[in-house]
């Protein structure tokens, strides 16, 4: 499952791989022979990954020597802590094929089919095309343009203005309408309602829908998905309205098999609860306010025009802007206990991704921000590895958080504690972050269905 393998060390497979590329060109430059250049080095740039990794591509001139016999070097287990496409793009693709195969969890491939293709969305086909894992994406439904679009959406997936080049491997297929994301057929389908679609006609079936879109949000809503042919079951990417609102690592023991609907709740839910359930659980809260200071969203205008909301109609990238968010009363569907306790309100400002949490606490009992932190710690290095992060650097910024895997991350330098009142600072990449917190909610769901032995009916059966 993606919370085993987030930080999988590829050593036991790909360190074959990668030791005899490092090992060859060792041997080149140790030759001597007067032919032979030194493999240039070159600095992937950074992008959104499973690891923090900076990987490097070796490229030298194909030469014929004979190499020298050189000592063993002892190579620490970090030192090969690559990720598959770092693989990827050492070694090729039938390398990081064979890893990603090898890695896979057992157990039967779960469809899954994005509806939408906005941040969140591109995100995702990202990750569910990169990481091993039994999900396996087979489609990407959007609105019908005026004209063919394959190309845009590859060169969209291919570049991104905030997490960088797609490592993978991107192709099209115009005779299917499809995108080949490191092997994986992806068809593209036009459609303008969800009970417009059927699935079946792509060869889709019992395929879990991510509803990205946040145009229904509720259960009535969101249900009109699990009226097209081949669709088993829907998650949104969004607080949802009488559904189980679940945060990954958190509240996940609440997923049923037999759910049909759920939703991953926010980025601003998810980067807050691991810490305020860390908080509670050590200290109690009584009471609080959750102020995040967050980057602008497409959702804002670039310049000032009419917008439906308050205030977001003034331009995104020039002003801070007071806004609201339902992070408050959404904490306490993830954690009941909390309920009526927080508050929370939110300020836009003009970064394009990573955000801010300032949560402002009473506790139950008195304490010190070391005693905090170690709790932080203790956590983020345990059961919420995945989901909590910590960060003890003196220079730590916005910036250093993209690409973050984690829901958040506590900036242990900023805590703050006075008697029962603590201030609290955690980072988060609203975009990768909360996306990979997505994928987990989705791999803990389709394992539940399986272990329960579950299939739903297919909708065209039903027709």
């Amino acid at each position: 499952m993606y919370a085993q393998h987030k930080k999988t060390n590829y050593a036991l497979v790909g360190s074959i791989a990668v030791n005899m590329a490092l090992v060859g060109a060792i041997c080149f430059s140790l030759s001597g022979a007067s032919n032979v250049a030194a493999p240039a080095m070159r600095t992937a740039p950074r992008v959104a990954s499973m690891s923090r990794t900076m990987p490097m591509s070796m490229a030298g001139q194909r030469v014929s020597v004979r190499p020298k016999m050189i000592q063993r070097r002892e190579m620490k287990a970090e030192a090969l802590s690559y990720t598959v496409d770092d693989i990827r793009g050492m070694l090729g693709d039938d390398v990081a094929n064979q890893i990603l195969a090898k890695n896979t969890p057992t157990g039967p491939e779960r469809n899954v089919v994005l509806y939408g293709f906005g941040r969140i969305g591109r995100l995702l086909a990202r990750i569910i095309t990169t990481i091993p894992t039994n999900l396996k994406l087979k489609g990407i439904v959007v609105r019908q343009p005026k004209k063919p679009d394959l190309e845009k959406r590859l060169e969209l997936i291919k570049r991104d203005s905030v997490h960088g080049p797609f490592r993978g491997t991107i192709s099209m297929d115009e005779a299917d309408n499809a995108l080949i994301m490191n092997g994986q057929k992806v068809r593209l389908i036009y459609a303008n309602q969800p009970e417009e679609v059927d699935y079946t006609k792509y060869g889709i079936n019992d395929a879990i829908v991510i509803d990205n879109t946040g145009v229904w949000r509720d259960d009535e809503g969101l249900a009109k998905h699990l009226s097209s042919k081949g669709a088993a079951q829907v998650i949104l990417t969004a607080p949802g309205k009488g559904v189980k609102n679940i945060v990954a690592g958190v509240n996940s023991d609440v997923i049923e098999g037999s759910d049909k609907i759920l939703s991953a709740a926010s980025c601003t839910t998810n980067a807050v609860v691991p810490a305020l359930s860390v908080l509670h659980k050590k200290f109690g809260i009584v009471s609080g306010h959750i102020e995040t200071v967050h980057s602008f969203t497409n959702d804002q205008n670039l310049i000032d025009n009419y917008h439906k909301a308050d205030r977001r109609g003034r331009a995104g990238p020039l002003n801070m802007v007071i806004s609201e968010t339902g992070a408050g009363k959404a904490v306490a569907v993830a954690l009941p206990e909390l309920a009526g306790k927080l508050t929370a309100s939110a300020i836009r400002v003009p970064t394009p991704d990573v955000s801010i949490a300032v949560m402002i606490l009473d506790l139950e009992k008195s304490t010190t921000a070391e005693e905090i932190n170690a709790a932080f710690k203790s956590e983020a290095t345990g059961t919420l590895d995945d989901n909590l992060g910590y960060s003890d650097s003196k220079e730590a910024v916005s910036l250093d958080f993209i690409g973050s895997t984690h829901a958040g991350e506590v900036d242990a330098l900023a805590t703050k504690c006075t008697g029962n009142s603590c201030i609290v600072y955690v980072w988060y990449d609203n975009e990768n972050g909360y996306s990979n917190q997505v994928v987990r909610v989705v791999e803990q769901w389709a394992a539940k269905q399986e272990a329960a032995g579950l299939k739903f009916e297919a909708a065209e059966a039903m027709a």
